[in-house]
């Protein structure tokens, strides 16, 4: 795996032959621009607010996606199935300073961790030279790591990927379109922040599609759902305007 978090575990998990004896997966999570505000405030950020990642340089629409958990969230269900464990042996912790990536807990309670800058060149440089290493970590700049729980009322996106993972079916493929929809309507300026976790409550408890069984299934279950997103946004827009 390239992303930070995963390349992380899939690094901590290596020699560990028997995976029983791990109790946990544990992925790091930096709180993105608007960690420690109360929920009034986080209502009233806007896309500019959003797009100040503390740690990292990105696109707008992942960005975005860090600012409401949602990265955190997909990340979660990509862990679940990358590495065949349960939701409820996926914990996410925020940590400010981004320098470790994530980490594995075993049975005994040791935990593993894969430390490094917050630059992506690092893990794609460990994907591109496999398995020898190319970038050190400079210890003498770090100066602190803590560590919180995520804040699921103010960014409760984060929990509709747990959610989504227990209904199983097409709820990640529902829950992934509304996001992605609802993202490019905030950076368009048509809803507000929150008015993403709005879209995806909505979308997830609202329509839920037979499981796909194939590609074909999996692309149209996708389509639906972001016509469908659409057409919440329009909805939305039109009792702005009256």
């Amino acid at each position: 795996p390239v992303d930070s978090e995963h390349s992380a575990i899939f690094q901590c998990l290596q020699g560990c032959a028997d995976r029983q004896e791990i109790r946990r997966l544990i992925l790091t999570c930096s709180g993105g621009p608007f960690r420690g505000m109360g929920r009034d405030e986080v209502g009233r950020m806007t896309k500019a607010d959003a797009l100040r990642h503390p740690n990292w340089t990105m696109g707008p629409k992942i960005t975005v996606d860090c600012a409401t958990l949602m990265n955190k969230g997909l990340e979660v269900i990509e862990a679940r199935w990358l590495f065949d464990f349960e939701p409820e042996r996926i914990q996410v912790v925020v940590h400010p300073q981004s320098v470790i990536h994530s980490m594995v807990q075993y049975a005994d309670g040791v935990v593993i961790a894969q430390m490094g800058a917050p630059d992506m060149r690092n893990t794609i440089a460990y994907s591109l030279g496999f398995p020898e290493r190319l970038e050190p970590l400079n210890f003498s700049k770090i100066k602190t790591l803590t560590f919180e729980e995520p804040d699921l009322k103010r960014f409760p996106q984060l929990g509709y990927a747990y959610d989504a993972l227990k209904l199983g079916g097409a709820a990640s493929i529902v829950l992934n379109a509304a996001n992605e929809i609802g993202v490019e309507a905030f950076i368009q300026g048509k809803i507000g922040f929150t008015d993403i976790a709005r879209l995806c409550h909505a979308m997830m408890y609202g329509f839920q599609p037979p499981t796909p069984t194939n590609l074909e299934e999996i692309l149209e279950t996708d389509k639906e759902a972001r016509k469908l997103a659409q057409s919440w946004v329009e909805g939305f827009c039109d009792k702005l305007e009256n």
